[in-house]
């Protein structure tokens, strides 16, 4: 009997150390929490194309020139001419016409002024002064001689270019061309009249009694404004032989 329980006891130490072994060779149980993912790595930030902006333009500069020539032709009222005009005048006053234009003047800007001739010579009238302002002939003003009484001497005097006015010819007892609006008196001051003896009856003239010469607002034989009055078939005075009249224009020549 006692071999026999010794036999049990062998027994049950073999099957504990069985069991043992059989555990310890077993692999561990899983963990029931998932490992923490791998830290990602950062992805490199993608490229980005910037379009090279596009140089503003610079706006070319624009030069504002003076602005271009303009007439007007209109009739002319009555009381425009209280003193250049009276009945007995070689032409009625209806046919007379109001021609108000650009100018260059001695300050180098353009202006406004007015000139009554008859209305047979608008036309040329219009096409020289247009010349004169293209190419930039300066004057130094132009107003009816009404702002001067009719008076002639006061009117160049004043530098004033003009056309139409009811009066005799200087030294004479004939009707002048501007008595009939077919004449211009242009810068009188700077081309005045003068007497066969080559004096003049204007003291601020004196020294503009000389041809040719240079000077602001004079007219010389064959110049431009000479040509240009005489593309349209009006002469000058300062050809006329003895008496020289530098600042006259008229469609007959007298």
């Amino acid at each position: 009997m006692k071999c026999a329980a010794t036999t049990r006891s062998a027994a049950t130490m073999a099957f504990v150390a069985l069991a043992s072994f059989a555990c310890a060779t077993q692999p561990p149980a899983a963990s029931s929490s998932a490992p923490a993912p791998a830290p990602a790595t950062p992805s490199e930030p993608a490229a980005t194309t910037t379009a090279a902006a596009s140089p503003t333009p610079t706006p070319t500069p624009t030069r504002t020139g003076p602005p271009a020539f303009t007439a007007k032709v209109t009739g002319i009222a009555r009381d425009r001419l209280p003193y250049s005009w009276r009945p007995g005048c070689p032409v009625h006053h209806r046919d007379l016409r109001l021609v108000t234009m650009t100018y260059w003047g001695f300050d180098d800007r353009p202006h406004t002024g007015e000139l009554v001739v008859r209305k047979t010579v608008t036309d040329d009238i219009v096409t020289a002064f247009k010349k004169l302002y293209d190419m930039r002939y300066p004057i130094k003003r132009m107003e009816l001689v009404d702002v001067y009484k009719g008076d002639d001497f006061d009117s160049i005097d004043a530098d004033n270019t003009s056309a139409f006015n009811c009066r005799p010819a200087t030294g004479s007892t004939n009707w002048s061309n501007h008595a009939y609006g077919e004449a211009v008196d242009i810068n009188p001051r700077e081309n005045p009249y003068v007497r066969a003896d080559g004096g003049t009856a204007h003291q601020n003239a004196k020294k503009f009694t000389k041809r040719p010469m240079r000077g602001k607002g004079v007219i010389n034989p064959g110049d431009k404004v000479v040509r240009a009055f005489a593309s349209v078939g009006w002469e000058w005075g300062g050809y006329w032989s003895g008496t020289k009249d530098y600042q006259h224009f008229s469609r007959s020549g007298g």
